[in-house]
């Protein structure tokens, strides 16, 4: 066609390397070969036309969402001779029949983040990473802080539920880690944040959640309820997160960890590596960040409770021990994700684990042996129906030992054995030490000796060093005082 442009039919064909008569050929008509095909006709009846305009559509109208295996299986249902293996045609027709009349679609707008104007937070679940603790699975979830903008993430490692402390302390880690502040923090409708109230309530914000956006300067947004992709920027990041952990784990080859806190290095090595990639376009946002306040706001929630003859207190169906001086006392309890910390006035008393209840119908228990073992020494029998028995020991070798000297039927001698061990315990620290030697004597099918291993974990006896004292004569100091003298009246010559 090139040739004919300039040349006669006769002579493009030539030049082109065919016949005259394949090019007066193309000239009676210019489509290509592959626009020539005849299209392929149906081989067989269609199966769908006796119910496509009768039953068909009217189920796709009335139920705009239902699936087409749904629809199939009512055609069944209505027609039992009708063939299963339509299930493909029937796919085919359907999804050509809601592009052309099927109801409007959701539309997702692409946005283009500014730097320094939003930050995200959500939490999300990492039961399926399997994470022990010391052998013990630990249920947690993490809390997730990201930047929109350059991708800068931060993760906390919550072991509650998704409180209002649980955000307030994870945000605010994020942020002192980060140095700066964005102009907007955006999460879905946590009931720590927002009141949840009916649709058309705009100021449903909870006042702990108002205060702490005010004191950091951001202004609060969510997204619509139910609609996730509009947190797009952190839900996607969740499973880019966690898929990075799980790689970790397994180059790390195990998923127990001695910690909590070897835990969290963990996760924070992980996270630290991911923001390096991203280092360059984390710069360039930190210049558009607002400047940090000057410190720290709440992240805690606070209750003031009496501490009661059991020596301890009941903090949300959960019992916590405490040194039993302080008993009739009222503690100033600040209440974090993963630990109580106990105050008489402003004085601080000790730090606590948090505890969760059990179930909805049984409470738990957080217990230190060493709180009540002076007063369990003098009433050892009262372990046999301790509600917090289990609870009570550090180790399973010493419960070990508990449950073996009761199946020999002596009640009394098992208190007292293990009491007394518990008091060796805390008396001589250690607990670690003792409940091996307990385990070992067990194991060898023998009861451990308490005089032994008193005698094995006794303080060494140390001999008072002799110290020789010799003391300087007093003519020392006179000759000391000599030679200052000199020296000065030297120093005056030369400056003379």
């Amino acid at each position: 066609m090139k040739y004919r442009l300039t040349l006669s039919p006769e002579a493009a064909a030539a030049k082109a390397g065919f016949s005259k008569a394949s090019a007066y050929r193309i000239e009676d008509d210019l489509r290509l070969p592959s626009q020539k095909k005849v299209p392929r006709g149906r081989r067989r009846s269609d199966p769908l036309v006796p119910y496509w305009d009768a039953e068909i559509v009217p189920i796709l109208k009335a139920a705009p969402g239902i699936r087409v295996i749904g629809v199939l299986d009512e055609l069944r249902r209505r027609h039992p001779d009708l063939n299963p293996n339509i299930r493909r045609t029937l796919e085919r027709r359907i999804n050509a029949w809601r592009a052309l009349n099927g109801p409007e679609q959701d539309v997702i707008f692409r946005q283009e983040h500014e730097p320094g104007r939003l930050g995200l937070s959500d939490f999300t679940d990492t039961s399926p990473l399997g994470i022990a603790i010391a052998g013990e699975t630990l249920d947690h979830r993490l809390y997730h802080f990201r930047l929109a903008f350059s991708g800068f993430e931060h993760a906390h490692v919550v072991l509650g539920g998704e409180s209002f402390v649980a955000l307030a302390e994870g945000l605010q880690n994020a942020l002192w880690a980060l140095g700066g502040v964005p102009r907007e923090h955006r999460s879905d409708s946590l009931s720590a944040a927002f009141r949840n109230l009916a649709a058309d309530a705009r100021e449903d914000l909870t006042q702990r959640y108002a205060a702490l956006m005010g004191h950091y300067g951001m202004a609060p947004t969510r997204n619509n309820a139910g609609i996730a992709h509009e947190n797009g920027s952190i839900e996607s990041a969740h499973g880019h997160l966690k898929r990075a952990l799980e790689d970790a784990l397994l180059l790390r080859g195990t998923r127990d960890f001695i910690s909590l806190d070897a835990y969290r290095a963990f996760v924070d090595e992980i996270v630290g590596r991911r923001n390096a990639n991203l280092a360059k376009r984390i710069a360039l946002e930190k210049e558009a960040l607002a400047p940090l306040p000057k410190g720290r706001t709440t992240d805690f929630e606070e209750k003031v409770i009496p501490v009661t003859s059991s020596g301890g207190f009941i903090l949300r169906r959960v019992f916590y021990t405490v040194p039993s001086r302080l008993i009739g006392h009222r503690l100033r309890v600040r209440i974090f994700d993963d630990r109580l910390e106990c105050f008489l006035g402003v004085t601080p008393v000790g730090t606590l684990r948090r505890g969760r209840p059990v179930s909805e119908n049984h409470g738990g228990h957080v217990v230190d042996y060493r709180h009540v073992i002076h007063a369990l020494r003098r009433k050892p029998m009262a372990l046999v129906n301790l509600v917090y028995r289990d609870q009570l020991f550090p180790r399973a070798a010493y419960k070990r030992l508990f449950e073996t000297l009761r199946e020999h039927g002596d009640d009394r001698r098992a208190c007292k054995v293990t009491v007394e061990l518990l008091a060796l315990a805390h008396e001589r620290a250690c607990e670690a030490e003792l409940a091996e030697a307990i385990a070992t004597a067990l194991d060898a099918g023998r009861l451990p000796d308490l005089a032994a291993l008193r005698d094995r974990f006794r303080p060494e006896a140390a001999s008072i060093p002799s110290v020789a004292v010799k003391l300087a004569s007093l003519d020392v100091y006179d000759e000391l005082a000599s030679v200052s003298v000199v020296s000065a009246h030297s120093n005056l010559g030369g400056a003379a």
